[in-house]
């Protein structure tokens, strides 16, 4: 198994993630108000999606995330979407994330593997990696769409969670993708399941988790626990912590880092509260310095930063230039 997320942080020396895509979808004009979400896109406008990755790369991202956080054979049948159709859009998901990356490549091919490296921190030269793509796979709560993400209370085993993630993720797993992304993931069954699914598929994984605090996953278990679980199984190349307050994010990565020595990934949100009532994100924003918080975080040990929910391409533009000027300093 190839490990993309080591070998560009090996050749890089950081990650810098993509934004929120619902967020960038909703600026571009899409209503997704919507049982599917972001997914709805993938049926109504495919071509906003491809725009919306093409504003993080253009934003400096190193990471593009596709559209099937919330694309589900059970969501898209609610729609009336059968098998064969749901396997067609999730695999044009990460189609369109190709074909934007390429063409922010300017057509040229992936550069080889033993070719000499970019400027630590900056774009993306000719003879650098290309920007990864990763298949996104949300929690079983965010198909429920009722905010249950931010609990983890499913009453679901970890092997009834399998067997809800495993159809999806035997799609995604045939693509091209260059790993699999499991976000916002609440609870330690959930974790289980996707270890299974990770170890089963032999596919590079990274596993994102969604934190109460800065020491516990939202269904209270801790993060310590949580991440020795992923380290302990190969496939799943890294971890980390996303939809979280920012606030909580130098915390989180120290309690990572004392389970493991894989990269930790975060990507916080505004710091807005999710009502899964109104459907809507409630509350003030934490103030954010995004170019200094990200060269707080890198100080403190992650290896890629992005943003979640209600962060864009101008603070992922930030994000690169925080890490850009942390690196400078070390160096």
């Amino acid at each position: 198994m190839t490990d993309p997320i080591r070998d560009f942080i090996e050749r890089e020396g950081f990650l810098v993630l993509d934004g929120g895509l619902a967020t960038e979808l909703e600026a571009l004009g899409c209503d997704l108000n919507d049982p599917l979400w972001s997914a709805r896109a993938l049926i109504d406008d495919p071509e906003a999606i491809r725009a919306a990755h093409r504003r993080f790369l253009d934003a400096g991202a190193d990471c593009i995330a596709t559209a099937t956080y919330q694309a589900t054979f059970e969501g898209f049948a609610a729609r009336g979407l059968d098998a064969a159709a749901t396997v067609r859009v999730l695999r044009e998901s990460v189609d369109v994330a190709l074909s934007a990356r390429a063409d922010f490549l300017g057509g040229r091919g992936a550069p080889p593997l033993d070719g000499p490296p970019s400027a630590p921190g900056g774009p993306v030269a000719a003879s650098g990696p290309p920007p990864l793509v990763a298949a996104s796979i949300g929690p079983y709560g965010a198909y429920l769409a009722d905010g249950s993400e931010y609990t983890g209370d499913y009453g679901l085993s970890a092997a009834e969670l399998y067997d809800f993630h495993a159809p999806r993720w035997q799609v995604l797993a045939e693509t091209e993708a260059d790993v699999l992304a499991c976000e916002t993931t609440p609870s330690v069954e959930e974790t289980r399941a996707y270890c299974r699914l990770a170890a089963v598929s032999h596919r590079p994984t990274w596993i994102s988790f969604q934190c109460r605090d800065g020491a516990r996953l939202a269904d209270g278990t801790p993060l310590e626990a949580a991440v020795a679980l992923c380290d302990a199984e190969p496939h799943v190349v890294a971890v980390g912590a996303n939809c979280t307050d920012p606030s909580l994010t130098v915390s989180l990565i120290g309690a990572a880092r004392r389970a493991t020595g894989k990269p930790i990934l975060v990507y916080p949100n505004s710091g807005e509260t999710w009502d899964a009532e109104t459907k809507c994100w409630t509350g003030p924003a934490t103030p954010m310095d995004w170019a200094g918080s990200a060269a707080e975080w890198r100080a403190a040990g992650a290896d890629g930063i992005g943003g979640c929910c209600r962060v864009g391409p101008a603070e992922v533009a930030a994000i690169r230039g925080g890490t850009v000027s942390f690196q400078r300093t070390v160096t």
